[in-house]
């Protein structure tokens, strides 16, 4: 069985022991016997593996999966090596960790393989560049953690993903299945990729479900400025009007960012989100209707709350 990492509460002792085998080891270095000479080597590689988990005090991460979150949230939207990981955890199965932490314990830590994938969606690629974030210098075994709090559901999310891409459907009917069962919830890309099985068509067909079938799909580059980049929420669990899913994405932005993204009749954003409130989200409202001649234009569309919008429609 393989030792296991002995962090100290006084890291010091540690660096003065490995030094002093360090200098015990020129010795062995002199002498002829492979073996020898790499059995003496071994007490300095466990007390090195000591001294890097002893890094991170006891008190505050007792086991190598505590050590690793600890230290990324320390260094929030920072590239960390997959070797710091490996020094701070002080075991070799790090990486079994890491993806323990994103899929059990719902931390969102990006790898650089997540970030490609990403990078498949033009829209996400757009929120990365905007945040100085290249997905093709980032090495597979670097890391971002790019939300400070965990996401307590995402072991059950799981759960529901592995249910649904069992099922016989297209690519399109797994994603909106999903999301309608996390409606109002922040979905991950990764999650839409892995439920698609394709590292490429996930991207293209969430678009579609927005701009084509009218699903509230919202994004940080659609405007929401709250979330990470690379999420997606279903803000509400129905399809817009036939008529609003033609509306450009740029037109849409900038009439929300024109009306601070407020009702402007009755003055409701989404930071006044209240579970008991019927108002989930924003809509635009043709001023002069699409029957009426009509376009999608900034100057022809308000922002208006889902309640509002549909008491318009109603008169």
């Amino acid at each position: 069985m393989a030792r296991r990492s002995q962090p100290k509460d006084i890291p010091e002792d540690l660096r003065q022991s490995l030094v002093k085998l360090l200098i015990n080891f020129a010795d062995e270095l002199k002498q002829e016997d492979l073996r020898q000479k790499v059995r003496a080597l071994v007490p300095a590689f466990h007390t090195l593996r000591d001294l890097g988990s002893s890094l991170i005090p006891k008190s505050e991460a007792s086991s190598a999966r505590d050590r690793i979150i600890a230290y990324l949230k320390q260094y929030p939207f920072t590239v960390i090596d997959g070797n710091e990981l490996m020094v701070v955890s002080g075991i070799s199965e790090w990486a079994r960790r890491v993806r323990e932490l994103r899929v059990q314990f719902g931390w969102w830590i990006y790898s650089g393989v997540t970030f490609n994938q990403i990078a498949l969606n033009e829209e996400d690629a757009i929120a990365l560049k905007a945040m100085d974030i290249d997905p093709a210098l980032i090495k597979p075994d670097q890391y971002v953690l790019m939300r400070t709090t965990q996401d307590l559901e995402s072991a059950y999310r799981w759960n529901v993903l592995n249910e649904i891409r069992k099922k016989k459907l297209s690519t399109k009917e797994k994603i909106i299945e999903y999301l309608r069962k996390n409606v109002g919830k922040q979905v991950t890309g990764e999650e839409l990729s892995y439920l698609a099985g394709s590292s490429k068509e996930w991207a293209r067909r969430v678009r579609e479900l927005r701009t084509e079938d009218g699903w509230p799909i919202v994004t940080r580059n659609t405007g929401r400025n709250d979330l990470p980049v690379g999420v997606y929420v279903l803000e509400e669990d129905r399809q817009a009007y036939v008529h609003d899913r033609k509306i450009p994405d740029p037109v849409r932005v900038a009439v929300l960012k024109r009306d601070n993204f407020r009702c402007v009749k009755c003055g409701w954003a989404r930071d006044d989100l209240r579970p008991d409130d019927p108002r989930k989200m924003l809509e635009l409202h043709h001023k002069q209707q699409h029957k009426d001649g009509g376009e999608n234009t900034v100057d022809n569309l308000i922002t208006l709350c889902n309640v509002c919008h549909d008491e318009i429609h109603r008169r």
